[in-house]
């Protein structure tokens, strides 16, 4: 047989790779795929500019799926530039959160210390995996902005978050929008907000809120004094709802609130305008 004259990637020049690399058009997910595969590769990673450099990483909507967010979580271990990862729309179950909840827990250990949004809306994340981005919470130091937004999480799956941010420090703003939370997940919703004192911006549109609901928010925020915006539109908040939780904005005087699309009278709304001003939408 003809010797062959194939030359292994692991030999080639560093310079070579580079240039292979740059002209890749999906280069970013290979060099998330190649991150801790051998001494080797890490050393590339270590040095390739375009990926020392990267600060965002936009990935919304690729069809990533779990296998490739285990890649991407991997690489996040020893990243230390990357600020806000946009994972949204991508087929992401329980398994793949975990991947990424891993990587947020590592900033324990000095790695992932930048990283401080985190997009990952319109995934199948469910209470499982709310469950390992709750965890991550517990210990994470650095995530200020986090979206799960349409990601199946019932009231069990809020649980798990609202006890992850017990004590988290750093995390300001939470959108849980088009959920399946429900008066139960409104009930640990009320806990967080009566003990965390970092939280300012709370989304929670479509999420079969009642008056039921309303009522263990309300109650919590007569002592929250942080919370600037609550955003409950699209709702099943009634009247007696409203005033619930618009009493508490006597005792939050920053609060902000919006209940569009609720199930609120004319007259109600009118009063509350009346009363509130331009601190509530309804």
């Amino acid at each position: 047989m003809p010797k062959s004259n194939a030359c292994p990637f692991l030999i080639l020049p560093i310079e070579l790779v580079y240039r292979i690399l740059d002209h890749l058009e999906d280069n970013l997910t290979l060099c998330c795929s190649m991150q801790n595969v051998c001494r080797r590769f890490n050393q590339i990673l270590n040095t390739y500019y375009r990926y020392q450099t990267l600060t965002k990483l936009y990935l919304r909507g690729k069809q990533i799926g779990d296998q490739r967010t285990r890649h991407i979580g991997n690489a996040l271990w020893n990243n230390m530039t990357l600020t806000i990862l946009d994972l949204s729309c991508n087929q992401i179950d329980n398994e793949g959160a975990q991947h990424i909840a891993d990587a947020l827990r590592t900033n324990v250990v000095e790695f992932i210390t930048t990283l401080i949004t985190l997009y990952l809306a319109e995934n199948q994340i469910h209470h499982e995996g709310a469950q390992h981005i709750g965890d991550a919470l517990r210990v994470n130091t650095t995530l200020i902005t986090l979206n799960l937004n349409k990601n199946k999480i019932n009231h069990q799956g809020v649980e798990y978050i609202a006890d992850g941010l017990q004590n988290n420090t750093t995390l300001t703003t939470l959108y849980l929008s088009d959920n399946q939370i429900g008066d139960r997940g409104a009930q640990h919703i009320g806990g967080i907000l009566r003990v965390n004192t970092v939280l300012t911006t709370l989304e929670l549109k479509w999420n079969r809120i009642s008056h039921i609901g309303a009522e263990h928010i309300g109650d919590a925020l007569r002592t929250n004094t942080t919370l600037a915006t609550l955003d409950l539109r699209w709702n099943q908040i009634s009247n007696e709802g409203a005033k619930y939780i618009s009493d508490a904005l006597w005792a939050n005087k920053i609060l902000r609130l919006d209940l569009t699309e609720n199930l609120i009278s004319c007259e109600e709304a009118h009063q509350l305008k009346k009363i509130l001003g331009d601190r509530v939408t309804c």
